[in-house]
């Protein structure tokens, strides 16, 4: 049995309206979009919980995942978060006065920096990851796992195609022009 969502009665309305468009893509987007507000609240919810940002999550969670000794460059943080590099030195100078990160002179390059994680950035970033975790569970707990999976795989194929369409951050991306 199909049960009918909300994004399925736009779509009606939008076919009486508009007959002529295939509102395919709409059904798709529409869909993420929705849970994308879902998951946005729900991070939002455990990163405030945990003292964090989700900003300040984001750099923190790069930095964790690099492993011991917890640092990167700022070009790494730069490309791995998705910001411009001022923005990213705005967040990494707010982030060492909460004493979440410190900068270091890259031991190979005197001219360079590097941005570690300190102890107490590893503290709240663990337990942000720890809440997200459970709360991206919740999310999924009306799919069995072959759906999740089959999910999982549908979205990495939609992404590798929407990447497509990437452009570097400073740029915005050109879509084709309606006629």
């Amino acid at each position: 049995m199909k049960h009918e969502d909300e994004v399925d009665r736009i779509i009606a309305d939008w076919s009486r309206a508009r007959p002529d468009l295939d509102l395919a893509p709409l059904s798709v987007f529409s869909r993420l979009s929705r849970i994308a507000k879902h998951l946005d609240r729900a991070r939002a919810h455990a990163f405030e919980r945990s003292g964090l940002s989700s900003w300040e999550f984001d750099v923190l969670a790069v930095l964790r995942r690099g492993g011991e000794p917890y640092r990167q460059s700022p070009k790494t943080l730069v490309q791995q978060t998705m910001v411009s590099s001022g923005t990213m030195t705005n967040r990494i100078d707010r982030m060492a006065e909460r004493k979440l990160v410190r900068r270091l002179t890259d031991p190979n390059d005197g001219r360079g920096v590097l941005v570690e994680m300190t102890q107490q950035g590893q503290t709240l970033v663990d337990a942000a990851m720890t809440r997200l975790s459970d709360a991206e569970e919740r999310l999924l707990a009306g799919l069995p796992r072959s759906e999740r999976d089959r999910l999982a795989a549908l979205l990495r194929r939609l992404a590798a195609s929407v990447d497509r369409f990437e452009s570097p951050v400073t740029e915005p991306i050109t879509l084709p022009a309606l006629d």
